[in-house]
């Protein structure tokens, strides 16, 4: 209390009169504002009536008038919002202390003599650590709406804002669109700041760094970019901000929203961006120098740049041994091919390249498709467009009997198809194996991609057989090869090829041996780690043995 009381009296020498002192400190503090915003009313009345004026007369937008002080020489309001604000916060740490402790400071005479009322607030009766000075009702308003609490004072054109945010939110719980046999089973939630707490876990350095900003004229969603400083390239850095800066809609209401602004090419079927839910793999991610971006309201993160291979890679691949991780993922890459390319191929072996068949499969074929009324082709395309349905209806419907309708009405309606000769038994098994290959991709994304193009090579194998999807392959892989992630090439490190970046594409080389970060993401701090293979102890001599044998 001494010390205190020392400090009152250091202020009272520095002190100026009243009035000079508030001009002083509100040219230092309030910012320069644009003619635009509405400063904040001297009376707190006015300030309450324009506050519910504006807002509509809200039934969620909660005022409170009281007196403060000895004598009840203050007069303050608050307003919050409820069902977004803590009221056990706003009850215990807002309005106990602006009533109870404003009045045990002005106890002593020195206190009032010699602070003011924002003064005395500030330093003295609200004891949270998120609070600061608001000179404009916009201001006001987007913390309000946000869970925030506003404090006005009457005679001074300023209110307080103190974090109370303290609404209901999904707890954490294991991802529903990537599962793991062996991994961590958290995932993201809807709540920015959870998102952000759980990478934290993980990535305990202090170079992780996170930049916030609000995106939205009405929404004003709070977007959040992770990075690892001095591992992630300052330009990709500076290229997202300027993407996001540029970004002007009413709302952002899911990643998706972002996604679809700052990808590089809008014009095709393959995904630019990576989204996931799996807290791991954006820490992965961060720590190999990419960026993530963490938007308030979804569980799905992105992370830039995106590679084609990084589809295919899953964050179980490296929890198990690193030859069972491999096997895992060439079979991913076979799969796409299957999906991709099995009614393709079907369609212009029967149709134009009967020759390649074996003369029993070519019989059994034929007497298949005797009774057959349509093509391959349309006979391909019925089916695909049947199963394309099935799938979205399993989807749609509830969980208790999504799946049923979907395995169900598949079997059922093949079977039906086929005994009603509309198609072939082997066009079903062809359409059935293609629809499980495209379930192995472990990113959704890809897999959307597989199941647009399978359509496009099936027109070329029935238009030009084999050299139809030879020439369709060539396109898909000029194409890929165009594409930019954030100015990365979209098939690095394969082409352009880089020996280093082969240790973690096709196959996955033990932890021990993946020394270096990929060499186009991250420019600098490209060395990882820097181990050796471990080895099993010398053999010991028999004399060691002896003796221990007789220790023992």
């Amino acid at each position: 209390m001494k010390k205190l009381k020392d400090w009152v009296n250091e202020t009272k020498e520095k002190k100026t009169k009243p009035n000079d002192q508030n001009q002083k400190q509100q040219q230092q503090e309030k910012p320069s504002k644009p003619s635009d915003k509405t400063p904040i009313k001297l009376n707190v009345k006015e300030s309450i009536s324009y506050i519910k004026e504006k807002l509509g007369q809200s039934s969620d937008i909660i005022t409170r008038e009281f007196l403060a002080g000895e004598n009840g020489s203050y007069k303050i309001a608050i307003v919050y919002t409820d069902g977004l604000a803590d009221k056990t916060f706003v009850q215990d740490f807002i309005l106990k202390t602006l009533m109870i402790d404003i009045r045990k400071a002005e106890l002593d005479q020195s206190f009032s003599s010699t602070l003011d009322a924002p003064d005395l607030l500030e330093r003295f009766s609200i004891s949270t650590g998120d609070m600061k000075r608001v000179y404009d009702y916009e201001a006001t308003f987007e913390h309000v709406l946000s869970g925030d609490t506003a404090i006005f004072i009457e005679g001074y054109a300023l209110c307080f804002v103190v974090s109370s945010r303290g609404w209901e939110d999904r707890g954490i719980q294991e991802p529903s669109s990537q599962t793991v046999v062996r991994g961590p089973k958290d995932g993201f939630t809807e709540t920015l700041r959870t998102n952000t707490a759980l990478l934290r876990r993980k990535i305990k350095d202090e170079n992780l760094w996170f930049e916030e900003m609000k995106i939205g004229r009405k929404t004003k969603t709070d977007i959040a970019i992770a990075y690892l400083n001095g591992v992630a390239d300052k330009k990709i850095i500076d290229e997202l901000r300027h993407r996001l800066k540029k970004i002007d809609i009413d709302g952002i209401l899911e990643s998706g929203y972002i996604e679809e602004m700052i990808q590089d090419e809008t014009y095709t079927p393959f995904p630019t961006v990576y989204n996931t839910e799996r807290p791991d793999t954006i820490a992965a991610g961060i720590l190999e120098g990419r960026i993530a971006i963490l938007v308030d309201g979804t569980p799905f993160a992105l992370l830039v740049p995106a590679l084609f291979i990084q589809f295919f890679q899953a964050s179980e691949d490296y929890y198990q041994r690193s030859d069972i991780g491999t096997l895992i993922r060439l079979l991913r890459y076979f799969s796409f091919f299957l999906s991709l390319l099995v009614p393709s191929v079907y369609i212009a072996v029967t149709t134009f390249h009967q020759e390649m068949l074996p003369t029993t499969l070519l019989t059994n074929l034929s007497q298949q498709r005797e009774g057959a009324p349509f093509p391959a082709f349309v006979e391909a395309i019925m089916m695909e467009v049947t199963f394309e349905i099935l799938r979205e209806a399993g989807i749609r419907m509830p969980r208790a009997v999504g799946s049923a309708i979907s395995i169900v009405g598949a079997l059922v309606l093949g079977q039906a198809a086929v005994e009603a000769g509309i198609v072939s038994a082997a066009m079903v098994i062809v359409v059935s194996l293609t629809a499980i290959s495209s379930f192995v991709a472990p990113n959704f994304n890809m897999a959307i991609s597989t199941r647009i193009l399978r359509f496009g090579f099936m027109a070329l194998a029935a238009s030009f057989g084999l050299f139809g999807i030879i020439l369709g392959l060539i396109m898909m892989v000029v194409h890929l090869c165009s594409l930019r992630s954030f100015g990365i090439p979209y098939l690095s490190p394969v082409a352009p090829f880089n020996l280093n970046g082969q240790e973690d594409t096709m196959i996955r080389k033990p932890h021990w041996a993946l020394s270096f970060r990929p060499r186009l993401i991250s420019q600098k701090n490209i060395t990882r780690e820097q181990t050796e293979a471990p080895k099993p102890p010398k053999n010991r001599s028999k004399q060691s043995e002896k003796e221990s044998k007789g220790e023992g």
